[in-house]
């Protein structure tokens, strides 16, 4: 299976001294008692185990982490799609060891035993006797290991800063307290393995009974790029980026606070002498600083809101969101005040909430248990079920419990149920909402989804048929109370065409489903629906699958786009995966799916062409431009990116490096540049992405959300 590249979001945040673009971060762990992403592309971990809090080399408290060297001991960060960097990389860190055994281990490693390894900065006790050497190492596959050490680089008791560069077929460099200590030009592969399915772990590697790190580990910071040595040695003194903003909001941001008051605090930016503190319970108000918002200018990073004396002093309002926004100031500085993000957190209504199932799921088990959960301050519940809305609705008199689950028994097979639940803090009953679910047996997983956005004008309707259907009817329409009977079929095929549909119009659809030899047939579907697109959907990228070639319904994406996987001799693409799912379905512009675009111009060139079966008047709707996404990699080779209609007339895109873009990027062309050779744009039979050869390079590359816009009104 080829392996997926990794794109790392970007950030927005001030530059140091040097000129390194923030995208190039991919995460820093202050580790100030916790295990909060300070770069705000919110990669946040986990502390596991005795990770307690300690003085960092500067013996400021709280500001570094222990580790007791037991493998049950370390912070896990996740395994991240941005984790799983095969191209250059820098993993740096503050580290004090604390003692001078022959262990393995790691201060932060993406790393397991056996096929799973990656990369690791880390101890690697030698079998000459030689212990506790720093140990940067990076695996070509989950086996071959290419590491480089300096014995020297770990005194015990000691803080020191240690840096693991790679740059792919070029060199390892080991950088000790801002010091080139080792170099290593031999065998270093062109791409490292790195989806191995693990976590990173900081202190620690997975499955490893000896790797636990015994010491404390400070301000580990992870690049998608090999920092130079001038920038290791101003990353000793953080200045190769700085964190103007203020950021890592506590409590988090989008919290349930349960209480009537909070404590508000943050970590201030690195520039920041004062902070302009907003807070309101509308997102607006609070983003535009409207009147009413602005709380004060303090030097505290802390507030209490909800308290006598205090902002909000009748106490918060159970069932409200709250809007904050602190801006840092510093009138020494010309950029101030540097305008902050705004968090927010709430209050848990008295009403119940989060219901298990959640209203309207469908496929839900017969034998279901049901659960929420309870109010702000409730003591008490009562539950009401039923099987239509009205009889939940309005009845009374039940039967209140102290538990927040409920067990109705088994219940009909494709079947619409209500419930509601009645909270009682002692004082009053809150009447809570009606919630509704639909059992198993009925069609469901529509594409499009329920209540999908954006859709095209002429999509096609697929589902998944109940456990006991064998027939079906397709209802359809703009008007929900009133759907007209479409057609009809039998199991396995599963999907209908409703023609072309109008802009920007919301549509219903259900599917009811029959089997003739079960008495409670036939089941009427869920109600779902969708609202089309203002613009003309080339390709979203949402309709492929993964069935097999020639199953009713199979929708490869290989199929539709048509690459050189048969031609490598003139057309180095490959359109997808060679494994399923076949569609990219993490680094995506919108929805669920990607097309994945693996280039190698050796021949010249590599593209992909969709033949068009619809949408192939260009005019309708006075569209002029169109708009394609794409997304590529600072590992890529930079090529030209073209896109051709029907086959000849071909816009080269004018950015020469598009190609090593880490970001999606908006492409709008122009469709009088088509026009001009030629092309009847009231008739495209056939669109063809592609990159012509400069240096014969090779790559990945993303492509997403391919439209039609009219002029902007």
């Amino acid at each position: 299976m080829r392996k997926k590249l990794v794109y790392i979001l970007a950030l927005a945040v001030l530059l140091g001294s040097v000129a390194k673009t923030s995208a190039d971060l991919v995460g820093y762990w202050p580790l100030n008692g916790d295990a909060l992403d300070a770069s705000e592309n919110g990669l946040h971990g986990t502390l596991v185990g005795d990770v307690v809090p300690t003085e960092d080399r500067n013996d400021n408290p709280n500001s570094a982490m222990l580790f007791t060297g037991e493998a049950d001991c370390y912070v896990d960060l996740g395994d991240h799609e941005e984790f799983r960097i095969t191209g250059t990389m820098t993993v740096a860190t503050w580290v004090r060891l604390d003692s001078d055994n022959a262990n393995n281990g790691r201060i932060v490693a993406k790393q397991a035993g056996g096929g799973s390894r990656s990369w690791s900065l880390n101890i690697e006790a030698t079998s000459g006797g030689v212990i506790n050497p720093g140990t940067f190492q990076i695996a070509s596959n989950g086996n071959t290991i290419v590491g480089i050490n300096d014995q020297d680089s770990l005194p015990t008791d000691e803080w020191v800063h240690l840096a693991g560069v790679y740059k792919p077929s070029e060199a390892l460099e080991l950088y000790v307290n801002g010091e080139l200590k080792v170099r290593n030009t031999s065998g270093v592969p062109a791409a490292q393995f790195s989806d191995n399915g693990n976590s990173v772990l900081i202190g620690n590697r997975h499955a490893a009974s000896n790797c636990g790190w015994l010491g404390a580990i400070d301000e580990v910071q992870l690049y998608n790029i090999a920092l130079s040595a001038s920038d290791i040695k101003n990353l000793m003194s953080r200045r190769l980026i700085s964190f103007p903003k203020a950021r890592v909001p506590s409590p988090a941001d989008s919290a349930l606070i349960e209480g009537t008051w909070a404590n508000l605090s943050w970590s201030p930016g690195d520039f920041a002498v004062l902070h302009d503190v907003y807070i309101g319970d509308d997102f607006d108000d609070v983003n535009n600083g409207a009147e009413g918002t602005f709380i004060g200018n303090q030097a505290d990073t802390f507030i209490v809101v909800g308290f006598p004396g205090f902002p909000f002093p009748d106490g918060l309002v159970p069932g409200t969101t709250y809007y904050w926004r602190i801006d840092e100031v510093n009138e020494t500085e010309p950029n101030s005040p540097w305008k902050g993000d705004v968090w927010s957190f709430s209050v848990p209504p008295k009403t119940a909430y989060f219901p298990d199932p959640a209203d309207r799921a469908e496929s839900i088990d017969v034998d279901v248990q049901l659960s929420w959960t309870a109010g702000f301050g409730s003591k008490l519940h009562t539950v009401y079920f039923g099987e239509t809305f009205e009889e939940v609705e309005n009845a009374t008199g039940g039967q209140a419990q102290g538990t927040t689950t409920y067990t109705p028994g088994t219940l009909k097979i494709a079947k619409t149920y209500y419930w509601r639940v009645d909270e009682f803090d002692i004082v009053e009953t809150y009447k809570g909402d009606v919630w509704s679910f639909l059992t198993e047996g009925a069609a469901s997983n529509p594409s499009p989804a329920s209540g999908a956005v954006d859709v095209t004008q002429s999509p096609v309707f697929t589902w998944e048929h109940g456990v006991l259907a064998d027939t079906h009817e397709v209802y359809f329409g703009a008007d929900a109370a009133s759907l007209e009977l479409k057609g009809s079929g039998n199991l396995g095929s599963e999907s209908y065409e409703p023609g072309q549909l109008e802009w920007n119009t919301t549509y219903y659809w259900r599917v009811d489903e029959a089997n003739n030899t079960n008495t409670d047939s036939p089941w009427t579907g869920p109600l779902w629906s969708f609202t089309t697109a203002n613009f003309l959907v080339i390709d979203d990228m949402e309709g492929y699958n993964d069935f097999d070639e020639g199953e009713p319904g199979s929708n490869r994406i290989y199929l539709a786009w048509i690459d050189g996987f048969d031609n490598p001799a003139t057309n180095g693409s490959i359109v997808g995966y060679a494994n399923a799912p076949f569609a990219e379905q993490t680094i995506v512009h919108s929805g669920n799916q990607s097309m994945p675009f693996e280039y190698n111009n050796a021949v010249g060139k590599s593209e992909a062409t969709l033949t068009l079966t619809s949408n192939r008047d260009w005019t309708v709707n006075g569209v002029n431009t169109l708009t394609i996404w794409f997304r590529g990699s600072s590992a890529n080779t930079a090529e030209t990116l073209y896109v051709a209609l029907n086959g000849t007339a071909r816009v080269d895109n004018d950015n020469p490096d598009a190609a090593t873009t880490t970001r999606w990027m908006q492409w709008n062309i122009d469709l009088q540049a088509f026009a001009d050779q030629g092309v009847n744009l009231a008739n495209v039979n056939s669109i063809t992405l592609g990159l012509s050869s400069i240096t014969g390079g090779t790559g990945t590359m993303y492509f997403d959300d391919i439209r039609l816009y009219p002029p902007a009104p």
